[in-house]
């Protein structure tokens, strides 16, 4: 009935495979932290305008925010004990 792509023009099939062989760079960003150049690829930690080394300073630096949070949890549920008590004791 038709005839194929490949039949009609097969310099056209051979630019497409050419075409598929070429993948793209990545884009080159600058790191906002040390300035540095970085590939941007899929995956990386951290935000996309930082480099690697930038973004897992950062990720520790959140660990150990994460540790004072733990005790403002204890100081917290501490004031939140004392003011229950004031509030709401019996008075005899």
């Amino acid at each position: 009935m038709g005839i194929s792509a490949s039949e009609e023009n097969p310099a056209r099939v051979r630019e497409h495979k050419e075409d598929q062989e070429h993948e793209m760079p990545f884009p080159i960003k600058t790191c906002v932290v040390c300035e540095e150049q970085f590939e941007l690829k899929p995956g990386k930690p951290g935000f996309a305008n930082r480099c690697p080394k930038c973004s897992v300073a950062d990720e520790d630096a959140e660990e150990t925010a994460s540790d004072l949070d733990a005790g403002d949890r204890d100081a917290n549920e501490a004031r939140r004990k004392a003011m229950r008590d004031l509030l709401y004791r019996k008075e005899g």
